[in-house]
C-alpha cells in the first residue's frame, strides 16, 4: 500500500521538483548578490575601515593617519584585525539571511 500524502494528487512530484528547482536558483542568485556586495566596519573611533566583498575578499583598508604610530604597530594591527573579522561576520550574516530567505522556512538536510 502507497502512502498518500494529502494534495499530492496526481503532479505532486513534478511541483516539488520544480519548487525545489526555484529555490536552488534563488539560492544561487541570492549568493552572488552577497559575493558582490560590499560590507564595511570601522573600529578606534573610525580611525580604521575595512571593506570586504561577500566573498570574504579585503577590498579596501581605510587608516587614518593619526592611528599610526611607529611605537604602536600592534594597536593598529589589532584594529585592522577588528574591523577586517567585523566585515567578515556581516558578510557571513547577509549570506546566511539570504539563504533563510530563498529555502522559504524549509529544512533540506545538505542545503545551508
Amino acid at each position: 500500500m502507497k502512502a498518500r500524502i494529502p494534495g499530492a494528487q496526481g503532479g505532486g512530484n513534478m511541483n516539488m521538483m520544480k519548487k525545489i528547482q526555484e529555490m536552488q536558483e534563488n539560492m544561487e542568485r541570492i549568493r552572488q548578490e552577497v559575493e558582490e556586495t560590499e560590507f564595511s566596519s570601522t573600529v578606534g573611533g573610525g580611525t580604521v575601515e575595512v571593506t570586504v566583498n561577500g566573498a570574504h575578499e579585503i577590498t579596501a583598508v581605510h587608516i587614518k593617519p593619526e592611528v599610526v604610530d611607529p611605537d604602536d604597530v600592534e594597536m593598529l594591527e589589532d584594529l585592522i584585525i577588528s574591523a577586517a573579522n567585523e566585515s567578515i561576520r556581516k558578510a557571513n550574516e547577509a549570506m546566511e539571511n539570504g539563504m533563510e530567505q530563498a529555502k522559504g522556512g524549509l529544512s533540506i538536510p545538505g542545503i545551508l
